[in-house]
C-alpha cells in the first residue's frame, strides 16, 4: 500500500478562497468573539488564520461548545456514531441563532 500524498491542506485551493468582497483584514470583534458553553456555532475557516484551525474535513459542520481552552474553545461534535472533540480558535466559528 502506498503512502498518503500532501498534507491536510491538500486540494483546498476552492475550499479556502474568500470572496472578493471578504478579502483583507479581520476585524477584531471576530477575532476575540466569546461563546458560552451549550451555544450552537458552524465551523467556517478564515483562511487568513492558519493558528487554531480545524481538520477541513470538518468545514460547515456545526458543534456545540463544551469550554475554553486558552484562546481556543473546546467543541463537541457529532462524527458519524461518535462524539470527537475539536479545540477551535474563535475566528474560525459563527455563531448560529
Amino acid at each position: 500500500m502506498g503512502r498518503r500524498k500532501g498534507s491536510y491542506r491538500r486540494k483546498t485551493r476552492s475550499l479556502m478562497k474568500k470572496n472578493y468582497r471578504d478579502k483583507g483584514k479581520i476585524s477584531i470583534s471576530k477575532f476575540f468573539a466569546s461563546f458560552t458553553d451549550g451555544e450552537t456555532v458552524a465551523l467556517k475557516a478564515e483562511p487568513a488564520v492558519q493558528k487554531g484551525i480545524y481538520h477541513l474535513r470538518y468545514h460547515g459542520r456545526t458543534a456545540i461548545v463544551k469550554g475554553k481552552r486558552g484562546n481556543c474553545y473546546e467543541l463537541e461534535l457529532i462524527d458519524g456514531k461518535k462524539s470527537k472533540t475539536l479545540i477551535v480558535h474563535p475566528v474560525h466559528l459563527t455563531r448560529l441563532k
